[in-house]
């Protein structure tokens, strides 16, 4: 399909993976942003064509029809892909495409290229996770219920991955997955965080069991 070698940033929300991101493209002239399309509306402050691709189901669709997509994925109801068009144009280039996508879609990516740097990233811990993703204040208790069963899920998969990298300290995460990129050591195997993500997991589940019970509580009211 292309010659791009990717490198794919993918872990359940809350992470701070899309900063990890948008810091390597920032300061790295040789890593460039691809661009999803989605489906879902533009929060506040992102702009079409800098965030993400805004289409509508209708034309996501066309471009499923028209295998437009690298990956593609329905994620929390709404439809998420990544244009082909911006690995071959990175592989034109000779740049680094950095993909900033889910778990699914890093498995499909992973099946097309053979030549992809897989990277999990991980919080340092559930209450961290929590924290960065209430905060956004732009989901409800019932979507942060869904996302915190999906981060559930997700973790699963992490073995899957090349490399783990913890988000504690932002600029040593952007270092680090700036140097698996480059390939210039060895990555930090999955295996070796297996008990910061067995700790992560009994953390996530605390915290929906906790927001569950809050939710079915008869005194509990939406704001």
């Amino acid at each position: 399909m292309t010659d791009a070698h990717p490198l794919v940033l993918a872990a359940p929300s809350g992470t701070g993976k899309t900063t990890i991101a948008r810091r390597l493209v920032a300061e790295n002239d040789d890593f460039v942003f691809s661009i999803s399309a989605t489906t879902r509306a533009p929060r506040d402050g992102e702009q079409d064509g800098v965030d993400y691709h805004f289409v509508d189901r209708q034309r996501f669709e066309g471009m499923i029809g028209d295998d437009e997509f690298a990956e593609w994925a329905d994620v929390h109801g709404q439809l998420y892909g990544t244009p082909t068009a911006n690995l071959e144009a990175a592989s034109a280039r000779g740049d680094v495409v950095v993909l900033d996508i889910d778990v699914q879609g890093a498995a499909q990516i992973q099946a097309a290229i053979p030549d992809v740097t897989l990277v999990f990233v991980l919080p340092p811990d559930g209450e961290t996770m929590l924290e960065r993703l209430t905060e956004r204040g732009t989901e409800s208790r019932d979507e942060v219920v869904r996302r915190l069963r999906s981060a559930l899920e997700e973790l699963a998969r992490v073995y899957e991955f090349d490399h783990v990298v913890v988000n504690d300290d932002l600029d040593a995460a952007v270092a680090e997955v700036r140097e698996l990129a480059a390939r210039e050591r060895e990555g930090r195997s999955p295996f070796s965080e297996a008990q910061r993500i067995d700790a992560l997991r009994k953390d996530l589940a605390a915290a929906l069991r906790d927001r569950m019970a809050v939710d079915e509580s008869p005194d509990t009211r939406v704001r």
